[in-house]
Parts: C-alpha cells; structure tokens; sequence
C-alpha cells in the first residue's frame, strides 16, 4: 500500500493495510494508540482509512474527509471497506467503512488529489507565536511514559499561555496551542496531518474539566504537504450547549504555512 513517510516508523507500521486473498483490504489496528481504556483515538483511525482511500486512488493525497465515529473503536484485526466514487485528472471520491470484531466503528467519505508545498495565495490564519519547544510544557516523559499510548507516540509541548491547567491554574476559554511532532521523529506528511489534527486533549482540559470527550463526527482538510520538523497546533470550542461541543482545530508547519484544518462534533466529557 502506499506509505508516504521517509521510512519505516512506529507510525507508519501501526497505520500499515494490506490486500486479503480475496482483494480486500485489512488493518491490525495497534492498541498502543489509545486515549484511555483501550479505545483508539479517532486521528489514528482516520489515517488508517486515509490509506486504504489511497491504495487504488489515481492521487496520491488525502485532501478532505468527513468521518463518522460509530462507536468507540479497540485495536486488533479490521476490515476496510473502499466503495470507489468518481475520478478524474485532478481529484478522486471514495468511501471507506471500518469493520472491527463488534461491527460497524467508523465510516468516510474521502477525496484524494495531489498536494503542492507552494506558499498560500491568500491566508488570514497566520500561525501563533509560540515559545520555543523548549521552553513549553511536555506531556511525554522519558521514564516509560504516562498510560495512555497516544502520548507515548507523539512529543507534544503545550503552550504555557494555554497549559495553566497543568499545573492546577485552569482558564476561562477552550483553548490549547501546542508543538507537536511523532515521537520517533518522523518528519510529518499528509497523514500524519490526519492525527495531528484530533491529537490534543479536549479543549475542556483547558478550564479544567477534565474527561474524555467522545468524537461523533470529524473533518479533516489537509492544505498542503507540510515542511520537516515542528508543527504548531492550535485548538479552540466556539459554543457548548446540551451536552455537546465543537471543535476546531488548525495546523502550521515548519515555514509558518497553514497546512490543515479540522472540525469535529463531540459530546461533553463525563
């Protein structure tokens, strides 16, 4: 199948799919990319997908996806469903249902194009300032790690100007802003815009309300194929009522260039 990274990495081997004997595809969805209770985070499973999209695409990007979160997905063995759309010179629609031993967990419409790495004809999203990453707050260690194994994957370094909830200081707006990386140093690329893009903690962190926040639905477009090294991450909730909350999500790499956007629908943690 098409692998877009440089080489072989963690990320790469856990977002791995294969051809069946019959001409289907499958995943062995790696459970050490959890959020908590062995349940796979939703940016993970949307490369997974993003990949079986691309395996007979005629384009070798994923531009835009609109996912659906049917139910909390585990890891182990999955089946992947690609119902091919129409196709032409310059994009390519899909659809992709993922099947676990449950049933049913995530279904995408995907379109897939060819991505430049030209600078923006026009942007009003400038990418935030950030301290040196250095000189943000990480949230993995170097001594086994905290429990849940998407930190363990990825080198995240908060903003302090939005981690005061780390240290017991929460603010009065969802808000996070980060340096974010794989952590075996994988320079990114559009699929792991696909993570990066639901990798931060729910912006209710931020005013301290801890929780898990299950995603319902996701949005993902990538922009642009990114520049080596850092991307800055940026996460924000514009309105929270009746139990649910949005989600928007903006991602800069390297050369200050927005290089992916996200949406998502969530219900409030519990």
């Amino acid at each position: 199948m098409p692998q877009t990274g440089t080489g072989p990495s963690a990320f790469d081997r856990a977002t791995a799919v294969t051809r069946t004997e019959g001409g289907g595809l499958r995943a062995d969805l790696d459970p050490g990319w959890d959020v908590g209770n062995g349940v796979l985070n939703g940016g993970y499973l949307l490369a997974v997908v993003a990949r079986a999209a691309l395996a007979d695409s005629p384009h070798p990007h994923p531009v835009a996806l609109a996912a659906s979160y049917l139910r909390a997905t585990p890891g182990g063995p999955a089946g992947l469903a690609v119902a091919a759309g129409p196709a032409g010179r310059t994009l390519a629609h899909s659809s992709v249902l993922l099947t676990g031993a449950a049933g049913p967990t995530l279904s995408v419409q995907v379109t897939t194009a060819t991505l430049g790495s030209d600078p923006a004809d026009y942007t009003v999203n400038p990418a935030p300032q950030l301290p040196a990453p250095d000189e943000c707050v990480a949230t993995r260690t170097s001594e086994g790690g905290p429990a849940v194994g998407l930190a363990r994957q990825l080198d995240t370094r908060l903003d302090p100007a939005t981690a005061g909830w780390v240290a017991g200081r929460p603010s009065d707006r969802r808000l996070l802003r980060a340096w974010i990386r794989l952590a075996d140093g994988r320079d990114p690329d559009p699929l792991a815009l696909l993570l990066f893009a639901d990798a931060l903690p729910p912006t209710a962190f931020a005013v301290g309300k801890p929780g898990w926040a299950p995603t319902v639905q996701l949005q993902v477009l990538v922009r642009a194929l990114p520049a080596p090294g850092w991307c800055v991450v940026e996460s924000r909730s514009t309105e929270v009522t009746g139990g649910w909350s949005d989600e928007e999500c903006r991602i800069w790499d390297s050369a200050g260039r927005l290089v992916a956007q996200g949406r998502q629908l969530a219900r409030v943690a519990r």
